[in-house]
């Protein structure tokens, strides 16, 4: 019998996408659903950018590029490093790939052996490609749990409890996905404290959200004393400019650079020239359309927060960043009599009409903290406004105690 790989089999993936094909068939079948679920601002490219793409089609830029990226663009993402990090980041330290995904196992791969028994540290809940490309790749998956109570930073002690000597690399993920929370400048001087103790400890920090944050400015911890050599910053345009099919991300690491780029060579080649010519266009043009979106972001974050915490049952942090709401509704299933958030997004989709995500698809449920959903804010205020209206209906009318 022909047989599939136990990795392959046992590979993760990223549910929302599978609630997507969800909601598309109740779409089809003529269902009215207000879509929670993906993670992509519903903003267009920036017009500059398409007209540069087009420019640069016309001129004939649709070949090879070398692995690591156009050098125009390497010195962009390197001056734009540098800027908003408040670090010398150089243009040899830059690869560019296929969106900031590809970096995640490119990045386990460098720094881990198949079989050694490599642990690899990451947050939950969080961004499910983190475990499934750890497992993927042979390397020991360990999640850090990140608490409601704590505003889902991280914890410093079970840091220190979970760190050995077999850590290859911690993952860091701020702003962060699925929750909003966001590390603070203390918050990342103590995990650097703990990093540096040990001499084979990279850290891979996922920036990807880094220009949608609300109440603060963002903060790197490759900007900390002595991390930047350790770090593996990862940014892109897909959420910054609402270029998520663009599929450009880029990653600067000044000593993994050259190895980053070998994978790239080994998987794609390089990212495709047409869309490296559009991230160039990004990063060199003007960030009005930028910061007019993180505004109105910011504007939907206090209406779906304010509108998730007046409906009974419900209780939800305010998040620093990105696009996503982290409501706790271990009360609103308790009402409804469903035993968890899966069931309870189940009946959301297929009597309310309202797609979210559950918590189980952002990891392993943590012990004591209860159920919760996550809501992509990027969408209308209609679709907010009737998406809340629909889940206090819902609660309301389907109440067993």
């Amino acid at each position: 019998m022909l047989e599939i790989s136990n990795r392959t089999r046992t590979l993760g993936t990223e549910n929302a996408f599978v609630v997507l094909g969800e909601v598309e068939k109740l779409c089809a079948e003529g269902r009215d659903i207000v879509n929670f679920c993906i993670g992509e601002p519903d903003f267009g490219t920036p017009e500059s950018v398409k007209e540069a793409v087009i420019e640069a089609i016309k001129a004939g830029k649709t070949r090879y590029t070398p692995s690591p990226g156009m050098m125009e663009l390497r010195e962009a993402v390197a001056e734009y490093f540098s800027e908003s990090r408040g670090i010398d980041v150089e243009p040899d330290s830059v690869v560019v790939a296929c969106g900031g995904k590809p970096f995640i196992g490119y990045s386990i791969l460098t720094v881990t052996d198949y079989g050694k028994g490599h642990e690899v540290i990451y947050p939950n809940p969080g961004f499910p490609i983190y475990e499934s490309q750890i497992r993927a790749q042979g390397a020991v998956p360990v999640p850090i749990n990140l608490r409601e109570e704590k505003n889902y930073s991280f914890d410093i002690e079970e840091l220190e409890r979970k760190v050995n000597e077999k850590t290859r690399l911690l993952i860091l993920n701020s702003p962060h996905n699925p929750t909003g929370g966001v590390l603070s400048r203390e918050d990342l001087e103590a995990i650097a404290d703990v990093v540096k103790r040990y001499d084979n400890l990279w850290v891979f920090s996922d920036e990807i959200y880094s220009r949608i944050i609300y109440d603060r400015e963002f903060v790197s911890i490759a900007s900390m004393p002595g991390m930047q050599e350790r770090t593996i910053m990862v940014d892109g345009v897909s959420k910054s400019f609402s270029m998520g099919g663009w599929r450009i991300g880029f990653a600067a690491n000044k000593k993994l650079a050259k190895y980053l780029a070998r994978w790239v060579t080994n998987t794609e080649s390089c990212a495709a020239q047409p869309s490296q010519c559009a991230a160039l266009a990004a990063l060199k043009g003007a960030w009005s359309d930028v910061e007019r979106m993180v505004k109105t972001f910011k504007r939907r974050r206090d209406l779906i927060v304010d509108g998730l915490n007046s409906i009974e049952g419900v209780k939800c942090l305010k998040p620093g960043g990105a696009f996503y709401a982290w409501p706790n509704v271990t009360e609103a299933c308790r009402l409804v009599g469903v035993k968890d958030s899966e069931e309870f997004r189940k009946r959301l989709l297929y009597e309310a009409g309202v797609a979210v995500l559950a918590d189980i698809h952002f990891g392993k449920k943590i012990e004591g903290e209860g159920e919760h959903i996550r809501l992509s804010y990027a969408t209308s205020d209609k679709e907010i406004l009737e998406g809340l209206k629909r889940i206090k209906e819902f609660i309301s009318e389907n109440r067993v105690v």
